[in-house]
């Protein structure tokens, strides 16, 4: 799992020649300062909306937050790059609300200012409203494990509704908020999809622009290694931000009652709560909705080919994750070693590096990797085999469980976790190993963390796009790719479809997890 982050850090050292130099004295600075810009942005965004409503909809009752609570991680089932293309159809020129615009007010084209949706700024709303989800389940459950205690302190002091909020309860998640920004932020920089259709230059298109059009792979690998330092940064300020501050709960798990909220204060809360929802996932879905009938709405051939690419690649990808998962974090349980717990830990750093990065890493010391094959291959037998692992669908696994096997991992080591060690001792003293111990004690009992782990890692390889662009073989889509490659011809109807097909999928572990969520609301 190291091997793609040391190939892209070894390029640090390497000779850049004529495209490196060309790239320091023209794209370079933009590039540093659009991405600053984007994660300062997207940093504000998160926050500001995510903290919001999970505050509201734990503290305050009001008419629809049952409904609320778990309907405001939805936005998560939706793409970053799928909200640009339905986002950029509703607000361009020619789309519906600059037509209705005009019609209304008789204005003509250049007679009015309108926002430019393909932007920096377009960039930054998409992408807040995309991952606000992040910020908000971690600081809701953050919300939820504050006790009755810490609002009767504020009160003693004197502190209003907002003043507890501010001087008690957001200081005390704070780890849960900075975590919950960390993930959204990483998640941004991972982003292909919305910065290079709203033509936003960043790391990542730098990224491709250095491989695929200058063909120079030690310059791509010095770009990744420049966003491989802003996930460091990102990484180091989350850890930076708790200090040596301490949030153990230390009180009876008893919560607030939550206040009711009536009149003016009622609609402000709910209207608080059901803009991001509306904006992060009604209105995108409704316009590729509205999208997809115009353009017939049919599943084309090809398109089934599409999803049997996507599902294979899917399919594949969560069954080796589940597999290695289990074996590490049982590894881990059984043998009770440090050098074991690191190897585990350091395995899971895949999922703080952007796809870009990921496939810079995996292509260049897989590509010697083939040559050499080759090479020896013709050498002894005479017989020109070409490229056997970056021509194949086997590097684009191998990038997909290096980015996502962290998700495998922590399913799996948190199954393992419910298991109480008396159960392993009892399969001891009735003569069974270790191995025969996981796969008739242990693999029944972690059937429903099996299910949720594959079910995750199934539903982000469906959604990845960076990797699987850049590594995919030759005249082999995926649903991501086709709706980059459709969007990028403005060819937005058509993009709907397969768009639509994708969210679908993301809503399954989704609907899981919500019910989670409220049941644990409920019995809080």
């Amino acid at each position: 799992m190291l091997v793609p982050i040391a190939a892209v850090v070894s390029n640090v050292f390497a000779n850049g020649g004529a495209a490196w130099t060309h790239l320091v004295d023209t794209v370079l600075p933009g590039y540093v300062l659009n991405t600053a810009a984007l994660l300062a942005g997207v940093a504000y965004g998160v926050v500001s909306i995510g903290v919001l409503s999970a505050w509201l909809v734990t503290a305050y009752r009001f008419p629809g937050h049952r409904v609320l609570e778990w309907a405001l991680i939805l936005p998560l089932a939706v793409p970053a790059y799928v909200l640009a293309y339905a986002y950029t159809d509703w607000l361009q020129f020619s789309g519906p609300v600059q037509t209705l615009l005009r019609d209304m007010t008789g204005w003509r084209a250049r007679e009015y200012w309108f926002p430019e949706i393909r932007s920096l700024g377009g960039a930054i709303a998409v992408l807040s409203f995309a991952l606000y989800p992040y910020v908000y389940l971690l600081a809701r459950a953050s919300f939820l494990d504050q006790t009755r205690a810490t609002t009767e302190s504020a009160r003693l002091l004197g502190y209003g509704a907002w003043g507890s909020f501010f001087k008690v309860a957001l200081p005390l998640a704070r780890p849960g908020i900075a975590a919950g920004t960390a993930l959204a932020l990483m998640e941004a920089l991972a982003d292909f999809g919305t910065v290079s259709y709203f033509a936003v230059q960043t790391f990542t298109t730098g990224i491709y622009r250095a491989w695929l059009s200058l063909g120079d792979a030690v310059a791509a690998g010095q770009l990744a290694s420049c966003l491989l330092a802003f996930v460091a940064l990102v990484l180091l300020v989350e850890r930076l931000s708790r200090g040596r501050a301490r949030y153990h709960n230390v009180t009876a798990r008893k919560r607030a009652p939550p206040q009711q909220l009536r009149g003016l204060a009622a609609f402000a809360a709910f209207s608080a709560c059901f803009a991001p929802l509306l904006f992060g996932f009604l209105l995108p879905v409704g316009i590729l909705g509205k999208l997809a009938w115009d353009e017939s709405g049919a599943i084309s051939p090809r398109l089934l080919a599409l999803m049997g690419n996507s599902f294979t690649l899917s399919g594949a990808t969560a069954l080796i994750a589940i597999v290695a998962a289990t074996l590490m974090a049982y590894a881990g349980r059984v043998s009770r070693s440090t050098v074991v717990a690191t190897a585990n830990r350091s395995a899971s750093l895949g999922y703080a590096i952007p796809g870009a990065v990921i496939a810079v890493g995996i292509l260049v010391p897989l590509g010697r990797l083939d040559n050499m094959m080759a090479d020896w291959v013709y050498a002894q037998f005479g017989i020109k085999t070409g490229l056997l692992l970056t021509g194949t669908v086997v590097a684009l696994l191998y990038a997909y469980l290096v980015r996502f096997l962290a998700i495998a991992l922590q399913s799996v080591e948190a199954g393992l976790a419910r298991i109480t060690p008396s159960m392993d001792d009892a399969a001891r003293s009735l003569g069974l190993g270790p191995g025969a111990t996981l796969a008739r004690v242990h693999a029944p009992m972690l059937w429903g963390s099996l299910l949720s782990a594959g079910l995750l890692v199934f539903v982000d390889v469906m959604k990845e796009l960076p990797a699987t662009f850049a590594m995919r073989p030759f005249n082999f889509d995926t649903l991501a790719v086709e709706v980059y490659n459709l969007t990028k011809d403005e060819r937005l109807g058509e993009a709907a479809m397969p768009s639509l097909i994708i969210v679908a999928i993301g809503l399954v572990p989704l609907i899981v997890l919500s019910k989670q969520m409220s049941g644990r609301s409920r019995t809080s």
